[in-house]
């Protein structure tokens, strides 16, 4: 009931695309729709292309509907579209649907691999290397499990960049209290919104061969790019490329999502993982313990058939497919760049360019005073600067600590997902807040 100094809160602190007010991609919700009420396949209102890939999903379903189980491992045409979309992305590297596991989102994937990944105890206890900053999922997952978490830092004044000789470091540290075994990049990052060069993926890769690590590629940004001069490699293509020794050798599991891109729809909990180069025995207990799950969700194994299988040109929906997801990409590029322009014109903060996924996380300068203060309220000073924030103008994002950052250094992370108008709106909110915060702690 307390009067407050703004009128919404702007939750900037997760990255939900239709939330803030993204439209979902027409193509993707007719196909569902037919899925889900197969009624309408004899409906005029929806277009052919919509209605053979409704069903050719709804012939793969028990009972030719999608409240049946499915395969644990996901709807078998599903499974060969992702396939052949790998394909067509990496440029004819070949894929098998045999390899391919859906999941509940990209989360279910990553938790599972862990699962499977991690035994031992005491100095032989599963490290896991994750890069700092991270997603929280990584720190949380191996929490639950147990793992032990092997922090590796990305180089913020090279623009995030990953940095093999920190691999190193941080892999021979972690070897006196663990056993170092699973490698895991982010790409795009998140929260750093750095999109990784082939030099490094090949650096990445060799590091990972000659270590035996099983790497886990967290590719779920892969249509979030914006910077000139930047392009996504896939950790598998690369790996194709550096010849058989590699290919044949290193293990890797590499995960997509329904829930980013251009797409956005994180409510359906689609995604996929695909898995090479894992021993015939532990494939059959990774199945197994897919099993105990019985299925990811069905419409979203059929959100994700859309994302690997869209509309190709001389169909009748792709000219509105490729209008609506240019918008979107087109948009959040523009958004991208607003907000690094916007944040670097600020005294005391520091940001990035943000080449790809869509969040910002940028560096702010924490007077001592308000430094001290924070400890006053046993609060982490980043985590003391986004509640004063939120008190003062309703904008709602998460301090760096939450994510890992270096010692001494204060970080937030917020999406730059609101529409432009309002993300102006709340870039200017937030340079008047960070102009006062320092007047007042000075």
């Amino acid at each position: 009931g307390i009067k407050k100094p703004f009128t919404e809160v702007i939750k900037a602190n997760i990255g939900d695309a239709h939330a803030m007010g993204q439209r979902p991609i027409t193509f993707l919700r007719q196909v569902v729709a037919l899925c889900t009420y197969p009624n309408l396949l004899d409906s005029p209102s929806f277009p052919e292309d919509a209605k053979k890939r409704a069903r050719r999903i709804l012939q793969g379903c028990g009972g030719n509907s999608l409240g049946s189980y499915s395969a644990s491992q996901g709807i078998n045409c599903i499974r060969e579209d992702v396939a052949a979309y790998i394909e067509r992305r990496d440029g004819g590297v070949p894929a098998d649907p045999d390899n391919i596991y859906l999941t509940t989102g990209a989360s279910d994937g990553i938790a599972t691999i862990l699962k499977i990944l991690v035994s031992g105890g005491g100095k032989s206890r599963t490290g896991v290397m994750i890069p700092i900053p991270q997603y929280p999922l990584y720190s949380a997952a191996i929490s639950e499990l147990d793992a032990i978490q092997v922090n590796y830092y990305l180089d913020e004044e090279n623009c995030w960049a990953l940095d093999v000789n920190e691999l190193r470091r941080s892999l021979n540290e972690a070897k006196a209290y663990c056993n170092p075994k699973v490698l895991c990049i982010i790409n795009p990052g998140n929260p750093t919104g750095q999109v990784q060069n082939r030099k490094c993926i090949e650096d990445v890769i060799h590091f990972a061969w000659e270590e035996k690590l099983f790497l886990l590629a967290d590719e779920v940004y892969q249509d979030n790019v914006y910077s000139e001069g930047c392009q996504f490699h896939s950790f598998k293509k690369i790996l194709y490329e550096m010849g058989p020794e590699y290919y044949n050798n290193v293990e890797l599991a590499s995960f997509h999502s329904t829930s980013k891109g251009y797409m956005g729809e994180c409510g359906y909990r689609g995604g996929y993982m695909e898995v090479i180069n894992l021993h015939p025995e532990i494939k059959g207990q990774l199945v197994k313990l897919l099993s105990v799950r019985l299925c990811p969700p069905v419409s979203g194994q059929a959100a994700m058939d859309i994302v690997v299988n869209p509309p190709i040109p001389g169909e009748e929906s792709y000219s509105q497919f490729i209008k609506e997801k240019e918008s979107v990409l087109n948009n959040l590029a523009k958004k991208a760049k607003l907000t690094e322009d916007m944040f670097n014109k600020v005294p005391g903060i520091h940001c990035n360019p943000l080449q790809g996924a869509m969040y910002a996380f940028p560096r702010i300068f924490i007077p001592s005073k308000a430094i001290e203060e924070a400890k006053a309220h046993k609060m982490a000073p980043d985590m003391f600067y986004c509640m004063k924030l939120l008190e003062e103008t309703g904008i709602c994002v998460v301090p760096g600590s939450g994510f890992g950052q270096r010692e001494g250094s204060y970080h937030f992370r917020m999406t730059i997902l609101p529409p432009v108008e309002k993300l102006e709106i709340l870039l200017e909110k937030v340079k008047d807040f960070h102009i006062k915060f320092l007047e007042k702690y000075a």
